[in-house]
């Protein structure tokens, strides 16, 4: 059977849209995406998750093709087991990034994705990871963080907002790093010019696809670059405003399978 006409390429971000806030898929999303996959259309992860915190999802998804992760630093081969594409961040350019902010806000609390399949998540004491359930290895000081090329700087603040670091990082840290907010108590530095939207164009023209019949869901400011890429772009219900301002349309939220009810509209049962 030939795919739906209007899209060929369903890109999903993962925490707080794909998945539920426990980690977990639900049948309902499963089985909505394994029929739009039995129709040809094609399901692409793009996550700020850096690629060895993805590779268990992609296992319950049964997936072994291409996932944009890192934000777009890393396309990740799930077939192969390798990445067939990276960017990494300089840490000088992190460390003087760092230097920056601070200067402006005061001390904040950071961890680092290194780089490759098997790089590991630094965190630095006070760092406290946004989902516990994720693996990280905590250091004895910042400088600890450094000993690895990293694909990314995850930022926290003792007292401001995750919009308000943001914002103030953005205002300093100029074309060192490009500032990204991916999710509750996650403010991020990557590699400058890189955006999920970069990872995931360089992901559909492996696949010979482009923004012309792609869908893309998310729920954060991380995703604006993506849905500005894709052809149509679905914000689920509990997204950040700045995304939902953006977006083309709102589903339902993600404990709420949004996801599921737009594409059994868009690949119904035959």
């Amino acid at each position: 059977m030939a795919a739906s006409p209007a899209y060929a390429l369903i890109a999903t971000d993962l925490d707080g849209t794909l998945l539920r806030a426990d980690d977990t898929l639900s049948d309902r999303s499963l089985t909505a995406l394994a029929r739009a996959a039995a129709s040809g259309a094609r399901h692409l992860v793009v996550t700020g998750r850096p690629a060895p915190r993805v590779r268990p999802l992609l296992d319950d998804l049964g997936s072994t093709g291409l996932a944009v992760c890192g934000q777009g630093a890393q396309v990740y081969d799930a077939g192969a087991g390798r990445l067939l594409w990276s960017v990494t961040l300089d840490r000088e350019l992190a460390e003087t990034a760092l230097g920056k902010i601070e200067a402006e806000v005061g001390q904040v609390y950071a961890a680092v994705d290194q780089d490759g399949v098997d790089g590991l998540t630094l965190i630095e004491p006070g760092y406290l990871m946004p989902h516990p359930t994720l693996p990280a290895v905590r250091v004895g000081r910042r400088d600890d963080l450094w000993c690895e090329p990293i694909s990314k700087v995850l930022l926290r603040h003792p007292y401001l907002s995750d919009d308000e670091l943001a914002v103030t990082a953005r205002s300093v840290v100029g074309s060192l790093a490009t500032v990204t907010m991916s999710g509750p108590g996650t403010v991020e530095l990557q590699p400058c010019g890189i955006t999920k939207a970069t990872g995931l164009a360089l992901a559909a023209e492996h696949l010979g696809l482009g923004p012309e019949t792609t869908i893309a869901f998310g729920d954060m400011p991380n995703d604006i670059p993506m849905f500005d890429w894709a052809a149509h772009g679905v914000a689920m219900a509990n997204a950040h405003p700045e995304l939902r301002a953006v977006a083309d349309e709102v589903t339902l939220s993600n404990e709420d399978d949004g996801i599921a009810v737009v594409l059994e509209g868009l690949f119904p049962e035959a």
